[in-house]
């Protein structure tokens, strides 16, 4: 890509009027065209080859991460190239937090962990008090009390051939745990997003209440959020209705009401039903139903939940500015009351 298309069409300019979003999408065009006219593609759209890989958090170059009952130095932690996982991404996994000593919601995650793994007809499922132990391991050996998030994955295990038949999966489960020092991962101030093209799925594709490790689809529209420039995207359903964003459930507030998705092509998040459960405890009204896009466009506030994030304000969708382009009064309060939560309750470590 010559530079002189590069400048005009990634920075504002001759086509400054359009919005980001919209830019993004000429960018696009004009690489697609570039590329299948012969010259090599720019690298701006990828990670640079040679550039060192750099860690979010320092500590977590030296964790101990528990696979399958051990604990492995970061670099020596590896699954087969039979597992599972690596040949068809069947597994499903949990989120997790731990805050001040305890574990947020580790029974409400353990829950759906089984039950997920139970759906996809998962065969010698390890015990609550297994993963549980596993868990408090992984966390002591590394020290971690405070300020962690976890990975939990469970995989049907290893095959005895490649295939697809879970017939040939004769050595069990595979269990990980990664537990990395990561604080919510959303800018305090707030989050930018775009309306994806991707479509969630619903229940007669994949069913969203499975929490499955094959998420192509959340990653194929978080391509397209980075591409925009934003944080995250919002992905609808099938017939339109916005489902949620590439990673985390969306809220939003028109008159002191909160309206958010029914979770039928969304996953009913543990974080989005704790708000759900905290909203209608402080008398804040609630409805969950099919939600357009104007109507988020036109929300007085919008926000997302999700145990990586918690409850993150939406300052601006599609290059709409969200009320007052500032954290609103509903979203704080309930900020405030969430927090009040995970510093209260959640599983304490031995």
């Amino acid at each position: 890509m010559n530079s002189k298309n590069k400048e005009t069409l990634s920075s504002p300019g001759r086509f400054g009027f359009l919005t980001e979003p919209a830019r993004s999408v000429l960018l696009i065009l004009n690489f697609t065209i570039v590329f299948h006219n012969g010259e090599k593609p720019s690298r701006n759209l990828t990670v640079k080859k040679n550039m060192k890989p750099q860690l979010p958090d320092s500590r977590n170059e030296n964790i101990l991460i528990h696979v399958n009952g051990e604990l492995l130095p970061r670099e020596d932690a590896k699954i087969s190239v039979f597992d599972s996982l690596v040949q068809g991404g069947d597994g499903v996994w949990e989120g997790l937090r731990v805050y001040n000593g305890k574990i947020f919601a580790l029974d409400a995650h353990l829950d759906r962990l089984m039950d997920s793994a139970h759906a996809m007809a998962f065969a010698n499922i390890p015990t609550r008090e297994a993963v549980k132990k596993a868990i408090f391991e992984t966390l002591e050996a590394n020290g971690m009390r405070d300020g962690v998030h976890i990975r939990l994955t469970l995989s049907r295990g290893k095959k005895v051939t490649s295939s697809m038949d879970a017939r040939v999966n004769q050595y069990g489960t595979t269990l990980i745990v990664i537990a990395e020092w990561k604080p919510p991962i959303y800018s305090k101030s707030g989050v930018r997003l775009i309306t994806s093209a991707i479509r969630r799925n619903p229940p007669q594709c994949v069913d969203s209440k499975i929490h499955h490790n094959n998420l192509i689809n959340n990653i194929l529209a978080k391509i397209e959020a980075n591409v925009a420039g934003v944080d995250d995207a919002i992905m609808l359903d099938i017939q339109g209705y916005v489902s949620e964003t590439n990673a985390t459930n969306i809220f939003l507030i028109k008159r002191g009401h909160i309206l958010t998705s029914h979770a039928d092509s969304c996953l009913p998040g543990i974080t989005r039903g704790m708000v759900i459960s905290i909203a209608r405890e402080a008398g804040i009204p609630l409805t969950e139903r099919n939600v357009s896009l104007t109507e988020v466009y036109t929300a007085d506030e919008v926000f997302t939940t999700g145990t990586v994030g918690e409850l993150s304000p939406v300052l601006e969708v599609d290059g709409r500015k969200i009320g007052d382009e500032d954290i609103g009064p509903v979203t704080t309060r309930l900020q405030k009351l969430y927090a009040e939560r995970t510093a209260n309750e959640g599983e304490p470590l031995p």
